[in-house]
Formats: structure tokens, sequence, C-alpha cells
């Protein structure tokens, strides 16, 4: 597998059924000046085409012959195992420079497969995907990756007028990624890292931090917790990201205990704890659960106050009980800290539609919250209970004289 990169560009695509259609894209990216280097992670067939990485390989690669894993019985558990080769030999190939982006085109399996090594590859580096699938909800294939969903509108079979443009607009757009990167200067300079999450029901508290963050000298990355923001960005802290955490909008943890569209996992809320970064956790948006439609959400959730955000999102009113239950499991969340971390929370209202003018105001709820979170919590220090509504300045203003406070502890210990 030995080969000279000299802007090599990784084909994905399984030849027994796109190998005319990965030669073509690889006659267009010769076209724009890249080397095109084929994987072949196909199961069934006997293709006849020169390709850079054998589905052999891919299979022996994943701890099995190829003739192992054709006599699987399910295709899925035929697919997974040409998953895991094909994720080792890519992250190798990035990890050794020998390729400087990747492509692949495919159908459900083809994009299933192929997105699963993109979702294994690093932030920045290109990844476009073209697909037959990118219509629809393609957060399974994205993750919490930036990989390009491109959709080929008609079915990916066979080269024709439409197929042909689509392919080259794919290799186009890997192209001017792999270009754009050695070209457009990446700033990254010594300022401290700071995540922040928001939905645009806290956003006026998130850009009076933003503001006073940045003219602190801190870098501000804002995460929108829709289910795959808050994903991302536990999974950035994880990594090693952060210098400090502002989780203004815990909504994500509602969705995962009740069944709300923005669910991201038992663990959100977990990360910068376990850590030992300093946290700022505010239980911002938990005073709702985002639903599909408006006819969902009344099955679903009936005989409660909706808020019919747009066609396809509704927001929901948690109860007075899950409310409390919330509390808790902040609580909860809170012990497994191995930093400096602070719970605040504003006892007027936890979102824009929990404020006077929204759509789910009633001052008990937080109160709920607050009961919920003090009957459970453990080091009753790290609470602050702020007057006001999440929205004003006092909020953000406490916010920050919070997080000035760890940051000097952390700078000067003892």
């Amino acid at each position: 597998m030995a080969a000279e990169n000299n802007g090599s560009v990784l084909i994905i695509a399984t030849m027994d059924t796109k190998g005319e259609e990965a030669l073509y894209l690889s006659k267009c990216l010769k076209e724009l000046g890249l080397e095109p280097l084929i994987m072949d992670p196909g199961i069934r067939g006997n293709p006849d085409f020169p390709v850079y990485v054998s589905r052999d390989t891919v299979a022996k690669r994943g701890g099995m012959t190829l003739s192992e894993v054709q006599m699987i019985p399910h295709e899925g558990d035929a697919l997974n195992a040409m998953i895991t080769g094909s994720v080792i030999i890519v992250k190798e190939l990035c990890d050794q420079g020998m390729i400087r982006g990747v492509i692949a085109l495919g159908g459900s399996m083809g994009t299933t497969l192929a997105s699963a090594v993109m979702r294994a590859l690093p932030f920045g580096f290109p990844k476009v995907m073209i697909s037959t699938m990118a219509s629809r909800n393609t957060r399974a294939f994205v993750g919490t990756r930036d990989i390009v969903m491109m959709h080929s509108v008609c079915d990916i079979a066979g080269l024709n007028p439409m197929t042909r443009r689509v392919i080259a607009n794919g290799a186009g757009a890997v192209a001017g990624m792999v270009n754009a990167g050695g070209r457009i200067k990446q700033e990254r300079g010594n300022l401290r890292q700071v995540a922040l999450s928001t939905l645009g029901t806290t956003e006026a508290c998130a850009a009076r931090l933003r503001e006073a963050l940045a003219a602190g000298g801190f870098e501000v990355v804002t995460f929108h917790t829709n289910g795959a923001g808050g994903q991302a960005m536990e999974e950035m802290i994880e990594e090693g990201e952060f210098d400090m955490v502002i989780d203004l909008s815990l909504h994500e943890i509602a969705d995962n205990f009740y069944g709300g569209e923005y669910d991201s996992g038992a663990l959100r809320g977990t990360a910068a704890l376990r850590k030992g970064i300093p946290a700022i956790l505010v239980p911002g948006n938990v005073d709702f659960i985002v639903t599909g439609p408006l006819a969902d959400a009344r099955i679903k959730f009936p005989s409660r106050r909706y808020h019919a955000h747009n066609a396809a999102i509704t927001v929901t009113e948690t109860s007075a009980a899950e409310m409390e239950e919330l509390g808790g499991r902040l609580a909860e969340i809170s012990e497994g800290a191995h930093g400096p971390v602070f719970i605040l929370v504003p006892s007027r209202g936890f979102s824009a539609f929990g404020d006077k003018r929204g759509p789910f105001y009633n001052p008990a709820r937080p109160a709920k919250f607050i009961e919920g979170l003090t009957d459970r919590l453990k080091d009753p220090g790290i609470l602050k209970i702020f007057p006001c509504h999440i929205n004003d300045e006092e909020f953000s203003a406490g916010i920050l004289s919070c997080l000035r406070a760890m940051w000097k502890v952390l700078k000067n210990p003892g």
C-alpha cells in the first residue's frame, strides 16, 4: 500500500456496484490536480477494477477473510465487519499523511460504511459523501463530524448526465477543501478556549458572555444544543479542546429523559466534570421538551402547553414533576466532578419561553427544579441561586464572576 502522496484523495466505493462511477470520480479528481486512491470495501461480486486498497485487505484488517465475511448471513453484520477494517486503514492513511481528503459515493449501505469511516477522522479533514440518503435525516451518518452530505438526486447507478454532474461537483467540493486547507491561513492563537452551549431561547445571555469573554482574552466556541451539538461538545471536551466550559443550555438532558428530539445521550453534561476542567452548569432550556410537528406533540405529551416553533418543531412545557426530577439529575451529575464546578440557577425563568412574555411562563416551575436540586445536592457550596431570569444582565454577570474566580484559583492554586 505504499504510494507517494501528491495531494492524494481517498475514494471509498464498493466497486461491484459503483465501479464505473468511482472511475469517473477518479478522472475528475485527476483533472483537478489531485491523485485519487480507491478503497473498495465491497463484499459481493468480482469487480475487475484497479484499486489502492482491495476488499480482501479491508476484510483482513477487520480480523476476517473476505470469504468469512461473505458467509455472514445478515448483511448488516457483514457490513460492520468491513466498517471495522475500513476505519483502521483510513485512520492510518490519515495519520501518516498519505491522504488529504476523502470522498465516497453510495446508497444506504455504502453511505453507512463510508460515513462511519469519516466520523473516525479529525475535525477539519475534508470529507464529502455523495449519497442517495442525503435528503433524509442525516444525523445517523454525520454524527458530530464535519461531513458534507451531497444529495445524488437520482440513483447512483451508471453514468448519465445527472450522475456525471453530481459526481463532478463532488470532486470539485473535496478538491476545493483540500486546496483551501493549504492556502487559507488557519489562525489559532494561544487564547484560552471556552465551550459555551446555548439555544436561541438563551441567546441573549450567550451573546453577552461571548462579548465579555472575547474582551477578556478568551476564545469561545458555541454549541447549539440540538442533540448533535451537545454530543459534539462533550466529545471535544473529552479530546482536550477546552480550558473551561459554560454549559448554559442543559436542555438535552430533558430530552434524553423524556423522549424529546434533542437527545444527546445519557452522559450529557458529564465530560467537563470527568476531565476536571472548570465548569459552570446552568439549567437553561430545561423548561421545555422538543418534539416534532404539533400533531405529534399532542399525542406524545397530551394535556400540556405547546408552542409551535415552526412546522417541523414543537416545544412542549416540562411538567412540575419533571422539573423536580431534572433538578435531582443535575445534582447527581455534579457528584462526578474532579475539578472546580458551580451550578448557577436563575430562579425567575430558564428560557425565553419561560419569561413573562413567553408561552410557558410559570413562576412555580423553577422553584420545583430548585427543590429537586437542593434535596439531592451533596455539596450546597457549589450552588448559587440568582433572583432573575436567565436572559437578564444580572445572570450573565454572575456567570462571568464565577468563571473569573474559578480561573484565578486554577491559575494560583493554594
